[in-house]
């Protein structure tokens, strides 16, 4: 226990060190400050220890889980190195507001400290919320269906079009497009396919598949027979395949259907025929791709 507080106590020493330091020279936090490009919003140049019990997580936070395992390893490089970047907040009506630093936030307090070293911005919570979102989803470690709700969420709740989400993550409209395409698959395909820590491109190939019911067959068969994302590609080829034949019995069934409604339509032209003194006479052919069917019927001379 003498030891834990001893190296806290060497954390908060290393804070204090840095904090002497120009605010300026935080060149990730600086950039990402003005990343948004912000109007009358300037961050407060300097690092500010705020006690954690004070700051509460960004609500927007856009990714779902975290490694424990990972969260761990940081503590225990902050308990040894302290924390190499500050926290960013912005002050709320009673506390402060995280906009980025979760995971330190989170290994701060598993490592037993109170108070982290913190710049403080100025700014409105939506831009708060949105600078939460793009730092998140620039982030290499952001699971991908976390990284396109978030993106989702950029487009939907802030009113941004795939262009606007596009210019201000730095990427390609049509990957954002694909980002959003995985959103399509439902809660549990997600599930299997993070449970089973498969691909974006195990993902994006079970789209082809419109049918949920489909696609938990192909994952069911990708998991137990552990396919790569060629065979994957394979097997939903494969279904789609037997969909194709199945669509053509579909379609000669209702043709069949059709010859059936004519044929009964002439017998029973015949039948009525007959019914009223009419010698009509009908034969049904049947040839091995079509039907003949022959209808005699006598003229009037031929009655008399």
């Amino acid at each position: 226990m003498e030891a834990m507080r001893s190296r806290q106590a060497g954390v908060m020493q290393r804070f204090s060190d840095r904090q002497a330091a120009p605010a300026a020279k935080k060149g990730s936090t600086a950039v990402m400050a003005g990343f948004l490009t912000f109007t009358k919003e300037k961050p407060i140049n300097r690092v500010v220890e705020v006690d954690i019990s004070d700051i509460r997580p960004n609500p927007h936070q856009p990714r779902s889980e975290f490694d424990i395992a990972d969260i761990q390893s940081l503590a225990d490089s902050i308990l040894q190195n302290g924390i190499l970047q500050p926290l960013t907040v912005r002050r709320g009506e009673n506390r402060y507001e995280l906009i980025a630093g979760e995971r330190r936030l989170r290994a701060a307090k598993l490592a037993g400290l109170r108070a982290v070293p913190c710049i403080i911005l100025d700014i409105s919570s939506r831009n708060s919320a949105i600078m939460a979102l793009v730092e998140n989803i620039q982030r290499q470690d952001l699971s991908f269906f976390d990284e396109a709700s978030a993106i989702e969420k950029l487009i939907t709740y802030y009113g941004m079009t795939q262009e606007d989400a596009a210019a201000k993550l730095g990427k390609a409209q049509s990957t954002i497009a694909n980002k959003l395409r995985l959103l399509r698959l439902t809660a549990d395909e997600r599930e299997v396919i993070m449970k089973y820590n498969l691909t974006e491109r195990h993902a994006r190939a079970l789209l082809r598949l419109a049918a949920p019911a489909e696609r938990l067959a192909v994952l069911e068969r990708v998991v137990k027979q552990n396919l790569n994302v060629e065979k994957t590609e394979a097997a939903v080829e494969e279904v789609i395949g037997k969909k194709k034949v199945q669509n053509s019995y579909k379609k000669r069934s209702k043709v069949f259907q059709n010859v059936r409604i004519f044929v009964n339509t002439i017998t029973k032209a015949v039948e009525t025929m007959q019914a009223v003194g009419i010698a009509a006479e009908s034969q049904k052919i049947q040839h091995e791709d079509y039907i003949e069917y022959r209808v005699k019927i006598p003229t009037a001379a031929s009655r008399r």
